[in-house]
Parts: C-alpha cells; structure tokens; sequence
C-alpha cells in the first residue's frame, strides 16, 4: 500500500490491485474551530468525525448504487475508517460541485444584494475550482470549457447527475424529517465516465432539523439510529 496524499479530511493510498483506499480523518472544513462545509480550510477536530463520516458516507453511496448511479465505491471498513474505491482522474486539479436547495453560506455572502436568506434554489448547481490559494472561486461551464477543465458534455453529464442525486438524498433526509439546504459533491472520469467520487457525509452538507443545523454526527445517529 502506497501513500499518495494527504488531504484535509482524508489520507489517500494507493492499492497493490489498482484500487485506491481511502482514510477517513476526525478532521473537519471550517473558521476559528466553526464547522463550515463550505469552508477550503481545517478549522477543527471532532472526536468520531473520521467513523461516522465513512457510515453515513457508505449508507449514501449503497443507496446511490442500489438506484443505478455509478460511483468510485468499492467497498467499507467501519471499523478502521478505510473505504476502497476504484481509480477516478479528477478534473484539472480537483473541482467540487454544489447543490443548492436553499440560499445560505457563500451563496448569501456573495448574491446578498438579491437574494433572500434561506430562499428555494430549486437544486441550482454550481461549480467551484479547488484551489485554496485563490479560495475555491466559482467556475462557469464556458470557462470550464475554455480552460480544457472539462466538456461541455462532461458538464452537462455532471449537472444532470448532480440534481438527481441531490434530490434522492434530500428525499431519504425528508424521511427523518430533516432538510437538506445544500450539499457539496465530487466527480471524476472512470473509463471515460463521470461518476461520483469523494464523500457524502454530514461534512459537505447543511442539514437542517425544526429550524436548526444538525451537526455531522447528530446526524449520523438521526440517519442510523446510533
């Protein structure tokens, strides 16, 4: 097993099959020791975070797969926080994708002047760049185009996968009674596939609950029950 990289909430080794294994941190994105989903940066350590993230994460992408939606998951070890994955290029160093059912965080800070806090988006998709230095801006399609990020079929393949994911996890939340306000996703090419990649935990979503934030692992014991 080779170690390839270290990211913010996960450490990435590559695998004697061709596979890759991922290893789930405590570690969670957000500002002076508040998670923030949306954040670029650590901002703190939550006890549990790394085996409840790979729970939910795994519980997620069962269901994805059970309905017909390709993903890099292979296959979980709860116990040691590992998750096998196949292989996936990203797309020019990394882009993550955002879902928004509700208007909040960046979406507020940035559309203020219009838009109204907590207001329907309609699952309105955006894609933002990985990149830290700059503070993950936010990409058009054309620009992803001329860029040669991705293609324009890549883009529309990415979208359209995007919102109907999206809304299957909001609905299987609905059934908790909690509500998804938005979600951050990660794609890549698989033999010349997008498919979903990365995580889906309460780490990249906001989920709210009788008005309320449900912290990461509130909801990992909402979803699945301990």
């Amino acid at each position: 097993m080779k170690h390839v990289y270290e990211g913010k909430t996960k450490t990435v080794f590559e695998l004697e099959n061709g596979n890759y294994l991922l290893k789930f941190k405590d570690d969670v994105t957000g500002t002076d020791g508040v998670f923030d989903p949306g954040a670029n940066t650590v901002g703190l350590s939550i006890e549990g975070m790394g085996k409840g993230g790979l729970r939910l994460t795994t519980y997620f992408f069962e269901m994805l797969q059970k309905n017909g939606i390709k993903t890099h998951y292979v296959k979980s070890d709860i116990e040691n926080n590992n998750m096998e994955v196949l292989p996936a290029a990203p797309f020019g160093n990394g882009i993550e994708v955002i879902c928004r059912f509700k208007a909040v965080g960046s979406f507020m800070r940035r559309y203020g002047q219009y838009a109204k806090e907590g207001q329907d988006l309609n699952a309105f998709v955006e894609v933002t760049l990985k990149d830290d230095e700059r503070g993950d801006p936010p990409i058009t399609k054309d620009a992803l185009s001329v860029l040669g990020i991705l293609t324009n079929e890549e883009y529309e393949s990415l979208k359209e996968q995007t919102q109907e994911i999206c809304k299957m996890i909001k609905a299987e939340l609905a059934k908790y009674d909690c509500e998804l306000y938005d979600i951050k996703l990660e794609f890549g090419r698989n033999k010349g596939e997008v498919i979903l990649i990365d995580e889906i935990s309460g780490g990249n979503m906001r989920v709210y609950k009788n008005g309320k934030t449900v912290a990461p692992l509130e909801l990992v014991k909402i979803v699945l029950g301990n």
